[in-house]
């Protein structure tokens, strides 16, 4: 039996760790779908403003006040190769990033509900195996009519 409760421990703190670290996932794919929305929103501040000064992040929190000489913009599409395109080119791009990041986010709810029903479904089997150690699955007072009062269930 302290075998068994060692084993549901490990059982138990394994699914911890997996909700713990979809959780995390969760976060950063948020994070990123937030970002990529405040891109895309300030996209549409740029439409007309060609030869308007604006400010141009160049950092953390650093900004320079810059001439827009142009709606064309140098755009990173992977393994460091960057392109030109225009404002709504880029806005679509976007809206692809976002709609694969809502997808990873989609599957990492369904894994957190199967992680949570493998747990459910694990703490629902031990709390019956607890009830009794003749396999009966009888509470005590029914095991004993069941089994007989020579029953040896662990209670």
């Amino acid at each position: 039996m302290e075998q068994t409760q060692q084993e549901l421990m490990q059982k138990f703190q394994m699914f911890e760790q997996q909700i713990n670290q979809i959780n995390q996932q969760l976060q950063a794919v948020e994070q990123a779908i937030m970002e990529l929305t405040n891109i895309d929103t300030g996209l549409d501040d740029l439409v007309g403003s060609k030869g308007k000064e604006i400010m141009a992040p160049i950092g953390r929190g650093i900004f320079a006040k810059t001439k827009l000489l142009d709606e064309e913009l140098t755009v990173d599409i992977g393994e460091k190769t960057f392109v030109k395109k225009s404002i709504p080119e880029t806005k679509k791009i976007l809206q692809e990033q976002i709609e694969k990041l809502k997808e990873a986010q989609e599957q990492l709810n369904q894994n957190l509900e199967q992680i949570n029903h493998e747990l459910t479904q694990t703490y629902i089997e031990a709390q019956k195996n607890q009830q009794s150690s003749c396999g009966c699955n009888n509470s005590e007072e029914d095991c004993k009519k069941d089994c007989g009062e020579d029953c040896e269930c662990e209670k």
